[in-house]
C-alpha cells in the first residue's frame, strides 16, 4: 500500500505503518495540548491510542495464524487509522476454514478482554456497575475497548470480520458466489440504517455506513470476477495486437507510437528479447526531463512480472493487481505474445457477460 513502510516483521510477517497513522497520533497529541492538557496527559492519551492499535495487531495476527494453520500465508499487515489489514495470499479453500480464519480476529480482542478483567479482579479495581461509562484508569477503558471492537468487527457486513463469517456459513449451503452476494446485500441493508440512525444521534455512523456500503460493493465485485475468470488461460484475455519498441529507440519515437494508436504502455526488445516495459507516465516523466532524444532505455524499468499464456488468468490478475506495473508480458516460453491489463480483463469479463449462455 502506497504511503506505507515496514516498522517490523513479525513470524515472517511484514508489518507496515500507514502515513496516516502518524498523521493521526501527532494531530491527537496537538489537540490535547491545545485543550490545555498537561503533556503527561497528552502522552497518556498517545499512549492509550498506542496500545489500542497494538491490540490491532494482534488481532490481524489471529487471522493471519489461523490462516496459516490451513497452509494460507499472510502477505503483510498494514495498520491504518480506521484499524488494521492482512492480507492474505489467497481464502481458504472451505468455507468452515474461513470461518474459523474470520472468527479469529475478534477472538483475540475477547481473549484480551478476559485477561484484563482476571487483572482487575486479582487487584480488586473493578469499577462499580454504574461506573464503567466514566472508568478513566488504563484497564477499564482498555477492557472496554477491546469488548466494542469485537462486537463491531463481528457486525454480519463486509468488510467486517461478521461478514465474511456470514458468507463462510451460507457457502456451505449455496454457490460461493450466491452467498457472497446474499452477505453483500445484508451488510449494505445494515449500512442503511447505520446511516439513518446516524443522522439523528451520531454522525461517526454515517461514515460507518458508508465504510460498510463501499466493503460490500467491493467484496460482491471482486468475487464476482474471480467466478467468471475461473478456469480461463490468459491466452484467452490477452491483447495480441500491440506494439514493441527497442531499447535503442528514442523517446520521441515511442511518444509518436502513443499518440498515433491507443497502446501507452510497451515491451521493450533488446536483442530480440524482452529486457524492459515502458509505461506511459516514465515516458512522459523522461521527456520531460531529458527531452525526446533520450533512449528509451533510460526511461524503462526493468522490475517487471511475466506471465505464462498458459496460466490461469485468477492467477494473473493478481500479480497484475500487486505489481506497480500496470501491464504484464505474456510469455510462451522466452517468446512475447501477448499483454496483460486490468482494462482488458475487464473487457474480456463484460463481454462474456455479454454472450448468451447457449452461444458460448
Amino acid at each position: 500500500m502506497k504511503w506505507s513502510f515496514r516498522i517490523a516483521t513479525v513470524a515472517g510477517i511484514p508489518i507496515y505503518l500507514h502515513a496516516t497513522f502518524v498523521a493521526l497520533i501527532v494531530f491527537l497529541f496537538v489537540q490535547d495540548w491545545l485543550r490545555g492538557e498537561d503533556l503527561a496527559a497528552a502522552l497518556a492519551g498517545i499512549f492509550f491510542i498506542l496500545s489500542i492499535f497494538g491490540t490491532v495487531v494482534l488481532h490481524e495476527f489471529g487471522h493471519a495464524l489461523m490462516a496459516r494453520h490451513y497452509g494460507v500465508q499472510t502477505k503483510d499487515i498494514t495498520l491504518l487509522p480506521i484499524g488494521g489489514l492482512a492480507r492474505l495470499e489467497r481464502l481458504p479453500d472451505v468455507p468452515r476454514q474461513e470461518l474459523w480464519v474470520a472468527l479469529a480476529g475478534p477472538a483475540v480482542n475477547l481473549g484480551l478482554a478476559a485477561i484484563t478483567g482476571l487483572v482487575l479482579l486479582v487487584t480488586d479495581t473493578v469499577p462499580e456497575a454504574g461506573e464503567w461509562s466514566r472508568a478513566q484508569g488504563f484497564l477499564p477503558r482498555f477492557l472496554l475497548v477491546n469488548v466494542w471492537l469485537a462486537l463491531f468487527n463481528l457486525i454480519p457486513a463486509f468488510p467486517m470480520d461478521g461478514g465474511r463469517a456470514l458468507r463462510a456459513l451460507l457457502a456451505e449451503r449455496m454457490d460461493y458466489v450466491r452467498a457472497t452476494e446474499t452477505a453483500a446485500r445484508l451488510g449494505q441493508g445494515l449500512a442503511l440504517v447505520f446511516s439513518f440512525f446516524g443522522l439523528f444521534t451520531n454522525p461517526f455512523l454515517v461514515f460507518i455506513a458508508l465504510f460498510v456500503w463501499m466493503g460490500a460493493s467491493a467484496e460482491a465485485s471482486s468475487v464476482s470476477l474471480r467466478s467468471a475468470i475461473a478456469g480461463i488461460p490468459v491466452a484467452r484475455a490477452m491483447i495480441t495486437d500491440f506494439r514493441t519498441v527497442e531499447a535503442t529507440d528514442t523517446l520521441g519515437h515511442a511518444a509518436s507510437l502513443i499518440i498515433a494508436g491507443s497502446q501507452r504502455d510497451f515491451p521493450v526488445l533488446d536483442g530480440g528479447q524482452l529486457a524492459g516495459i515502458l509505461t506511459r507516465d516514465a515516458l512522459v516523466k523522461a521527456i520531460a526531463a531529458h527531452g525526446v532524444a533520450s533512449r528509451v532505455r533510460e526511461a524503462m524499468t526493468t522490475a517487471f512480472e511475466r506471465v505464462d499464456a498458459r496460466e490461469m488468468l485468477e492467477r494473473a490478475l493478481e500479480k497484475l493487481q500487486q505489481c506497480e506495473c500496470p501491464v504484464l508480458p505474456v510469455m510462451l516460453g522466452d517468446r512475447l505474445v501477448g499483454l496483460l491489463t486490468a482494462d482488458n480483463v475487464g473487457e474480456y469479463v463484460m463481454i462474456q457477460g455479454a454472450i448468451p449462455q447457449q452461444s458460448r
